[in-house]
């Protein structure tokens, strides 16, 4: 099965005193809309009220008198959503933070809302007394979760980019001598991605090392995977890449050659360009003189 998680960070409140028992009118993260081709954010009605309140209440309990408190507090809630094999499974988990500690938190797995720590008990008690609170954040696996899993499905898992590979030696090869050969498999997406490497059409598993999934920032990922080896005349190195943005596997090949034939070739190519070079500056030159001799005016007109 294929497993997916998304979490969705809702609110971050800094106060100026600890957090007590709020009992304030629960609700869960927000959810999303398209509009015009965009994702944007729709903000559950009661939210800001609740917000507040969450507030108000939070500013209007004093601090214990002898307890060393920071001055400054931060409330977090977190709702997370995990999918297995699309929607065909669904967890909703929800988790209230105070000062980087969580303390109380929703399982729709287990159905009722726990106490983490002691500072949480009175808010689990409260939530779990209100039958209407507990119906709505139970469904909200089909009203938030399923629900910004099918908008999200249009933009993020359906979304495809091809990889690019590139095989290179880490020094200069030396036929007979241990080497390193490094596949480069960058700027493709998603993160799932099967790389393996053959000797003359034979897979390789001994000497095989890997990076870790590499994000670069823009929605792409990288990954290097190394096969240590000791290259000998003619061997051939292929690189396999399978992605789901392919209809058929990438794949990429390494020829192994001795020094002096890998100069042989470069001489070559170099005196082909050079060649190539010459070529074009006579054909110039030629194409100079010829429209010079055609603008000169006869020899008698002269005189």
């Amino acid at each position: 099965m294929d497993g997916s998680f998304h979490r969705f960070l809702f609110s971050e409140v800094s106060t100026s005193e600890p957090p007590g028992r709020s009992c304030v009118d629960y609700q869960l993260f927000p959810l999303f809309s398209v509009k015009s081709g965009k994702m944007t954010l729709c903000i559950p009605r009661g939210f800001w009220t609740a917000a507040v309140m969450m507030i108000l209440v939070v500013l209007s309990i004093p601090v214990a008198e002898g307890r060393d408190s920071p001055q400054d507090f931060v409330y977090q809630f977190k709702g997370e959503c995990y999918f297995t094999n699309g929607t065909e499974r669904v967890r909703l988990l929800t988790k209230h933070v105070y000062n980087r500690e969580e303390y109380v938190r929703f399982d729709n797995d287990v159905g009722e809302f726990q106490a983490v720590t002691e500072l949480g008990r009175p808010d689990a008690e409260y939530w779990n007394s209100q039958k209407e609170i507990l119906d709505r954040v139970r469904a909200e696996v089909d009203t938030v979760c399923r629900h910004n899993y099918g908008l999200e499905e249009l933009f993020t898992l359906q979304r495809r980019v091809e990889p690019t590979v590139t095989i290179s030696p880490s020094r200069t090869e030396v036929l007979n001598h241990h080497n390193l050969l490094v596949c480069s498999v960058t700027d493709f997406y998603p993160g799932q991605i099967k790389v393996r490497w053959f000797r003359n059409d034979q897979e390789q598993t001994a000497g095989v090392v890997s990076t870790p999934l590499i994000r670069n920032g823009d929605w792409t990922f990288q990954i290097l995977v190394m096969l240590e080896m000791t290259p000998q005349r003619g061997d051939v190195y292929t690189c396999h890449v399978e992605h789901a943005s392919l209809q058929s596997p990438i794949t990429v090949q390494w020829r192994a050659q001795s020094e002096s034939a890998q100069s042989k070739m470069l001489s070559g190519i170099g005196g082909f360009v050079l060649g190539l070079i010459f070529l074009g500056l006579g054909l110039i030159i030629r194409h100079r003189s010829q429209k010079g001799s055609r603008g000169s005016p006869p020899a008698g007109l002269l005189h």
